[in-house]
């Protein structure tokens, strides 16, 4: 038996990966959400999601992404690993994410190639759509002009290519050190963290989703879970996955204050 037969449930309900199963419709993300699907289908160019580490960014990436239908958007999610890139590199890229199958070597053609593609698309009657995950990775100067170029794509009174940039609060200084750039920002949406009430709910929405309707976690360990999280979703998940171990390996049929301060102390929070 593991914790999941002990307290009845059929899945992890607090994993960190961003599973869209799990989403939780709070007022903040519902609401970035809409305002990032506003920027796409209309074509606004350059839509930005800022927020600190763990606040569900990258879940709303991949929630953006499936919510665009096939039939309506070409569209990818880049994911910035590091920012030891170049221009080429890049543009190579957003190339092949949007369909180009052998991008050229050199930008000028690239690029060539990619308004021919971004032609086709436009005139199958769909829309171009670059989410970029990690974008605060794109801090020299030159990846910012060339995406600032890509953005004057375009066809008399249309647009050829949105993108969509998450990333840390510090992609807000990467756009600052290019004014023009930043002019071009059409919608922008700060995550913030979840307030007591909203974590507390959070709780319950994912057990609920892994098969536990009975409530687990009493009042005052919500509260803690809060108050140590900072009322980060990813730091929540962290916490109370490891206080339903502690709780199976107590055999404690209830996930009450001890256990979580006992949790937060072992993982340094």
């Amino acid at each position: 038996m593991d914790y999941l037969d002990f307290y009845g449930l059929t899945q992890e309900p607090f994993s960190v990966m961003p599973l869209n199963k799990f989403y939780y419709h709070s007022e903040q993300h519902d609401r970035a959400l809409e305002k990032l699907q506003y920027a796409v289908s209309t074509m606004k160019g350059l839509a930005v999601l800022v927020g600190d580490l763990g606040t569900g960014k990258t879940t709303l990436a991949r929630r953006l992404l499936d919510s665009l239908p096939e039939d309506e958007y070409e569209a990818s999610l880049l994911v910035m690993i590091h920012s030891d890139v170049d221009a080429t590199w890049l543009l190579k890229r957003v190339a092949s994410q949007l369909g180009v199958l052998q991008p050229a070597a050199e930008k000028v053609d690239i690029l060539s190639q990619l308004l021919e593609h971004l032609i086709t698309i436009s005139e199958s009657g769909k829309k171009a759509v670059i989410l970029i995950d990690e974008a605060q990775m794109l801090k020299r100067s030159q990846l910012m002009e060339e995406l600032r170029g890509l953005l004057n794509l375009e066809l008399p009174e249309k647009k050829l290519l949105s993108f969509v940039f998450f990333g840390l609060p510090e992609l807000e200084e990467c756009l600052k050190a290019d004014p023009p750039l930043q002019q071009r920002i059409a919608v922008k949406h700060k995550l913030l963290p979840f307030m007591p009430e909203t974590t507390m709910a959070y709780i319950h929405h994912r057990l609920s989703l892994a098969g536990r309707d009975e409530p687990l976690f009493d009042g005052t360990a919500c509260a803690l879970v809060h108050l140590h999280s900072k009322g980060i979703p990813r730091l929540i998940n962290v916490i109370c996955d490891n206080a339903l171990f502690e709780g199976y390996i107590r055999k404690s049929h209830s996930i009450g204050e001890d256990i979580i301060e006992n949790v937060v102390m072992d993982l340094s929070l």
